[in-house]
C-alpha cells in the first residue's frame, strides 16, 4: 500500500520561499508518476507539478512555469516542489499524489494515492 507523507508548508511573504517534500513508501512498479495539487478555499483542487519515477519528464502548470521545481530522490523515495517568488495567489493547501497515469497528463485521474495536505500561505 502507497503512503505520502507531505512536510514544508507554511507562513511565508510575498517574493518568499518554500521548499515542500513528499515521503512515499510502498511504492509498486505500477506507479510511474509523482505530482503536487493544491486546492485554495472555495475552488477546485488544481494540478501544480508531475515528475516521472523512472527517467526523465516533469509537467507544471502555467500558472507556476518558472518559479516551481519538481525533483525526486529515488534514493530516498522524496520528491521535493521548490516554490519561489511566491505570490498571494498560491496560498492552498498542497496535495502529493502518486499513480500510474502519464507524467504530462494534468489531471487528477491518472493519481490513486494522495497525501494529507499541507498548508502554504503567502501573505502580501
Amino acid at each position: 500500500q502507497v503512503q505520502l507523507v507531505e512536510s514544508g508548508g507554511g507562513l511565508v511573504q510575498a517574493g518568499g520561499s518554500l521548499r515542500l517534500s513528499c515521503a512515499a513508501s510502498g511504492l509498486t512498479s505500477s506507479t510511474s508518476t509523482m505530482g503536487w495539487f493544491r486546492q485554495a478555499p472555495g475552488k477546485e483542487r488544481e494540478f501544480v507539478a508531475a515528475i516521472r519515477i523512472r527517467g526523465t519528464g516533469t509537467a507544471y502548470a502555467d500558472s507556476v512555469k518558472g518559479r516551481f521545481t519538481i525533483s525526486r530522490d529515488n534514493d530516498k523515495n522524496t520528491v521535493h516542489l521548490q516554490m519561489n517568488t511566491l505570490k498571494p495567489e498560491d496560498t492552498a493547501v498542497y496535495y502529493c499524489a502518486a499513480g500510474p497515469g502519464a507524467f504530462w497528463r494534468r489531471s487528477h485521474d491518472g493519481y490513486d494515492t494522495w497525501g494529507q495536505g499541507t498548508q502554504v500561505t503567502v501573505s502580501s
